[in-house]
């Protein structure tokens, strides 16, 4: 299981000289039209970044690329797990080809919440974790915990 996140479709511009999606632009799918979704969901994203001063920084990552994609392929990017610590948010999120249904890419993602004015890792306002943690209690059925990285570095 997992929750649908959104959509996209490969782009000539992403295509390179080997005639399929360039590993490059897998990490910007799952930034731009997965991560950013996310963080729009636990009011953590460019709104945030421009209006409070308080965002997220990923610090590391971990991708698979487990099929190949080629021009105008569509898929969904969804997410697979989520949790955090005060000052810490672990996610993965999966890209499933949308009319083959294969799994295209993983990733992995460790990333810190982070006052933009004093560049400083900050711990989450009450407000962000009360959103965070009622979405892992509406979600965490459809969650998967098999080969997560990053889970021994949130601090519970």
């Amino acid at each position: 299981m997992s929750i649908y996140l959104s959509s996209q479709k490969v782009i000539k511009d992403w295509i390179d000289y080997n005639n399929h999606m360039n590993v490059s632009y897998y990490l910007l799918m799952f930034d731009l039209y997965g991560a950013e979704t996310l963080n729009n969901i636990f009011k953590m994203g460019e709104h945030s970044a421009k209006t409070t001063g308080m965002s997220t920084m990923v610090v590391e990552t971990n991708i698979t690329y487990d099929g190949e994609l080629k021009l105008d392929d569509k898929v969904d990017i969804n997410l697979t797990y989520f949790d955090h610590d005060k000052k810490r948010l672990q996610y993965k999120m999966e890209m499933i080809h949308k009319t083959k249904n294969y799994l295209a890419s993983t990733i992995e993602v460790l990333a810190l919440y982070v006052n933009l004015k004093t560049r400083k890792v900050s711990e989450f306002e009450n407000e962000k974790v009360q959103i965070m943690d009622n979405f892992i209690n509406e979600n965490k059925i459809k969650f998967k915990n098999d080969n997560l990285k990053f889970s021994s570095k949130l601090k519970k």
